[in-house]
């Protein structure tokens, strides 16, 4: 079987808006598609990631992820910029604090880490 490329990555969040507000206003992922699902009672929200999507989900009563950062499942998502340290100002100076940059010793790159609104791990990689 041969995989082209990652049609999507799935993220469940505790509070739509907020991370609605994150991932469209701070970030500035288009929104492809937002759906309430009358059925399930939750909202899932559909943005383009390049040619790939990020679908968010909000489902009530989902538990929290269970440790940090180490459990199993989704470690992180990890984006590719061009220039770290200008990714890293524009992300601060819209509140959003990032780690100090570091070397990735598998790919000789630069690297670093801020969080969603639940504290989900997202990285930059240059």
């Amino acid at each position: 079987m041969l995989f082209k490329k990652l049609h999507h990555a799935a993220i469940i969040v505790s509070d739509y808006q907020r991370v609605r507000a994150f991932y469209v206003e701070k970030l500035g992922f288009p929104v492809l598609r937002e759906t309430y699902r009358e059925d399930r009672g939750d909202w899932k929200l559909d943005l383009q990631f390049g040619d790939s999507e990020l679908e968010i989900f909000a489902i009530p009563g989902a538990p929290p992820r269970l440790s940090w950062p180490e459990a199993q499942g989704l470690r992180h998502l990890a984006f590719q910029v061009e220039d770290m340290e200008l990714a890293v100002q524009e992300l601060e100076e819209k509140g959003i604090p990032c780690e100090p940059i570091r070397w990735d010793p598998c790919t000789q790159r630069r690297m670093t880490f801020f969080h969603d609104p639940d504290g989900l791990p997202l990285e930059l990689h240059e």
